[in-house]
Parts: C-alpha cells; structure tokens; sequence
C-alpha cells in the first residue's frame, strides 16, 4: 500500500510537470488542449490544480484513462481518449524551445538523474525533448563557458549605491529606529550595522509581503540572489518553497516572508560565493529587526524554517529534526510551527529521498494552511 501511494504521488507530480497545452481556435473560440499519459487513476485528483494554476484560460486535458475539460467556470472531468485526439503542436512551441535552451543549466546537468526524474516516456509530448540530446552533448563547453562568465563579486552599481545611500556610521549611530510601519523599518534596514555582516554583503534583504498578514515564514538568511535582488526567497530554496506552498493551497502573496539574518554571510570560493551560517552573536544581533516585524505585523502564526529560524524566535536551540511539525508557544502567546528550510531539499541527492523529503514538506504546509485557519 505504501509502495501504492508513493507510485501515484510520482505519478501526480509527472503530470504537473510534464503536462504542455497547445493552442486551438482563435478569439471567442481559442482554447489549449494537452495530452498525457498517466500511469494511474489521477486526472479527477490533480484537475484542480490546474483550474488554480490555469483558472484564466479555457482548457482540456486528455488522457487514455480521463479527461478534463476547464471552460473559466466549470470543471468536467469525462471518458478519456485517444493521442489523435490532441494537436501536435502550435505557434508557441519554437519560443517556448528557445526560453528552455537559454535556462538550461550544463553545470547542474546530471543525466542520469535528469532521465530519472524526466522518463524517455515523457519525451515526445515535450516540445523540448527535441534539443535535450544536443543539449547533453554540449553541457562541457557550456558549463566551463558560463564559468568564465561568472562575476568575481557582486555587480560595481551596487557597490556605488551603498556608498551613496548607507555610508558607515560612528558605532554611537547604530540606535535602534522607532518606525511605526514596514515600509519604514524597511528603509531604516538599509542602513543596519549591528553586526559586521553589512560589510561585504551587497544590500539588507528585508522581509516581504503584507503589514497584515496572518502568518509570517521565517528562514535563515538571504542567499546569492537574495543578496542582488534585494528580495527575499528568490532562489532556488525560494522556487521550491513557491512551488510546495502552491500545492499546499497557500497564497504566498498573502503572507509575509523574512529571515532571521538580514544580511548574506558568504565565503568566497574562486569566482563564488558559498554560504556561510551565522552564528548565535548575529542571529541575536539581527533579531531587533525580526521582533519589529513580529510587533508591527502580530501575526497569528510564525512558521520557523530551519534551526536559525527557530533559534532566533525561541531563544534557543532546538531540535528540529525532532521537533518538527510541532508548535511551540511563547511566553508572549505567539504559536511558532517548527519545520526544516526548503534548502535541504536542494541538499538531497537521491532523486527518491528528494521526493519523499517534499512530500514530508508539502504535510507540513498543509498543517501550516489548517493552522492559519483556526
């Protein structure tokens, strides 16, 4: 039963990864129309998620088993049918082959978990199964190419900018500010210098997301991309915390989203910069900013991801791996929900445990969805 279950959550997760709509019919009568081939009973299950992810459009999904069919106000899910049935293919497909030619990325590439986790099976519905072989073949080239292209440190404008805007103050400034409001303990962010982390990092990362939200996440610390952008959860970590709130039903537009350490702490390696974890002086440092945010925002729920997150909350080291799924109340009565950061998800190797440690992730969001609600 166990070995059930997995099977059909893979094959739940094949689907909405693989499935590629194509355009028929033109004004009043266009529409996007897929083919599928799933392994189980799925298509009544999985329609939903496509009526959230593709509720502006008109759309049907074939498959030899079902089918479901999205007319913009009501799902039916019908007999299935045969490949015939669908088109081959529309105008879109030669933007949508150059857009994954240009995201490829050969340094990543590992064929045998690629073919693992995208199957042969899959390949000829997928307009851009066609390039993958040359892709494969010319990932070498590619990957020593975009080596050479990568920057030694962060782009010279950001560095002007934090000249211009947050010069270095006497250690007599560093004050905490009395903003009433994000927007404005956002800009007095700008110019922390409460622990030495501000030095080398491009910018501060603040949180984001509405002054009234009813949850706020709370991972570590801003990585790379973070760093550049200015943005939290932008990053890999962040595509796959996007992705599994998405699953869970949570709108990530209605909660808020920050980190324990404002600033990216790195190592720089050769041409990179690897991340660095903080310790307990700037996780302590940084939480000033963190319990504004508490107070200004007051929250319902706080979702720690990660032992830094948690730390910097509770005062304390916890065991996350043991304590995961729980909540913790503080003396303040806020309800803290403990669960690991979507960076270990990335850290796994095994495409199998990777899988498995999502799934284990999207329970915890769904646990977080039914807590919001109460």
């Amino acid at each position: 039963l166990e070995a059930i279950e997995k099977a059909v959550h893979r094959d739940i997760h094949k689907m909405r990864a693989f499935v590629r709509f194509r355009k028929i019919g033109e004004g009043a009568d266009e529409r996007y129309v897929a083919w599928f081939e799933p392994d189980h009973f799925i298509v009544e299950r999985n329609a939903d998620f496509f009526v959230r992810r593709f509720t502006g459009m008109r759309w049907t999904i074939l498959t030899p088993l079902a089918s479901a069919d999205w007319d913009g106000e009501r799902l039916a899910i019908g007999p299935g049918a045969a490949r015939r049935d669908a088109p081959a293919q529309d105008d879109a497909e030669a933007l949508w082959r150059t857009y994954f030619e240009n995201i490829f990325n050969p340094a990543r590439l590992k064929v045998k978990a690629m073919q693992k986790e995208m199957p042969k099976k899959y390949w000829r519905n997928l307009p851009e199964a066609s390039l993958i072989p040359d892709l494969i073949a010319g990932a070498d080239g590619a990957a020593s190419a975009m080596i050479d292209r990568m920057p030694t440190s962060p782009a010279p404008h950001h560095a002007k900018v934090k000249a211009k805007h947050w010069p270095t103050p006497e250690p007599a400034d560093v004050v905490a500010p009395e903003a009433e409001d994000i927007p404005e303990l956002r800009e007095e962010a700008k110019g922390c210098r409460r622990c030495p982390l501000w030095r080398d990092a491009t910018q501060t990362v603040f949180g984001e997301g509405p002054d009234n939200a009813f949850v706020i996440f709370v991972g570590e610390q801003p990585g790379d991309q973070e760093d550049l952008a200015g943005k939290p959860f932008i990053g890999p970590a962040g595509k796959v915390f996007d992705s599994i709130l998405d699953d869970a039903e949570i709108d990530r537009r209605k909660v808020y989203v920050t980190n324990a350490v404002k600033h990216f702490k790195f190592e720089p390696r050769g041409k990179r910069r690897i991340h660095s974890k903080p310790n307990a002086g700037e996780i302590q440092a940084c939480r000033w900013w963190l319990d504004k945010e508490l107070d200004l925002i007051k929250p319902n729920l706080v979702v720690a991801l990660g032992a830094t997150a948690a730390q910097s909350l509770l005062g304390k080291a916890v065991p996350i791996t043991k304590m995961r799924g729980d909540v913790v109340e503080r003396e303040d009565g806020l309800r803290v929900f403990l669960t690991i950061h979507p960076s270990f998800i990335l850290r796994i190797r095994d495409q199998e445990d990777k899988e498995a440690e999502k799934e284990r992730f999207l329970r915890d969001m769904r646990k977080v969805r039914e807590l919001m609600g109460s």
